[in-house]
This record gives structure tokens, C-alpha cells and sequence, in this order.
């Protein structure tokens, strides 16, 4: 799926999901890609474990935007976000009400289930 957003400055963006990479990729106006949210589906969940944005991109918003899709997409396909990550942690915190019920806490298990991916 890919979605076409806007920035906090109000330039294009879009928002792509990489099955292949299993990461959400966001891309400026041109294309150019400038960040990405990992992530492992597993058992009715998407985990995300990782978080990144170039600095080249710094101060745009776009892991506010790249997050919030994947999220919104996350709920949309019937699974439960669990955010690994501290950057969808820390977004999931601030936006509880939006996301109630559309995420659930951390478990041992899930840190071993990324473990064993990255590992594999």
C-alpha cells in the first residue's frame, strides 16, 4: 500500500509498505527515500522493532508521518501493533486515546521473536 502525505512543512511525501524489507519506507517529492519503519508480522501482530529517519531530513515531521501510517495501516489489516521500537513507543504513549485498543504492551516473548529474526 502506499499513501501520499504531507510533511509539517507541507511538502510531499509518501508512505510505501515493504513487504520484501518488512519495513514502511517514506519517500520525499522525488522519491528519494528518507527513512523507514521495521517491523516483523507474527501471530495477529506487527511488531516494530526499528525506527529510522535520515538527518538529512531532520525537523520535518516525517517519523511523525511515517509511524502514524503504519499504525493507521497496522489497525486497518486487523493486527495489533507492539512497539519494540522507542520511537512508536514513545508516539503510541502520546496518541493513547487515538490507538486505544489497536496496540498492546511489550512481552518477553516478542524481544525473542526479534532476536531470532535479526538473527536468521
Amino acid at each position: 500500500m502506499t499513501s501520499e502525505l504531507t510533511d509539517k512543512t507541507g511538502a510531499a511525501v509518501t508512505v510505501t509498505r515493504n513487504d520484501a524489507k518488512g519495513a514502511y519506507e517514506i519517500a520525499d517529492a522525488e522519491g528519494a527515500e528518507a527513512g523507514r519503519a521495521y517491523f516483523y508480522d507474527h501471530d495477529g501482530d506487527r511488531i516494530f522493532f526499528h525506527t529510522e529517519v535520515d538527518d538529512a531530513y531532520a525537523g520535518r515531521g516525517l517519523a511523525a508521518v511515517l509511524v502514524r501510517t503504519a499504525l493507521d495501516e497496522t489497525r486497518a489489516d486487523g493486527l495489533t501493533a507492539v512497539p519494540v521500537c522507542p520511537y512508536v513507543a514513545g508516539f503510541l504513549k502520546k496518541n493513547e486515546q487515538e490507538y486505544d485498543g489497536a496496540f498492546r504492551a511489550v512481552r518477553p516473548a516478542d524481544l525473542e521473536h526479534v532476536q531470532e529474526r535479526r538473527r536468521s
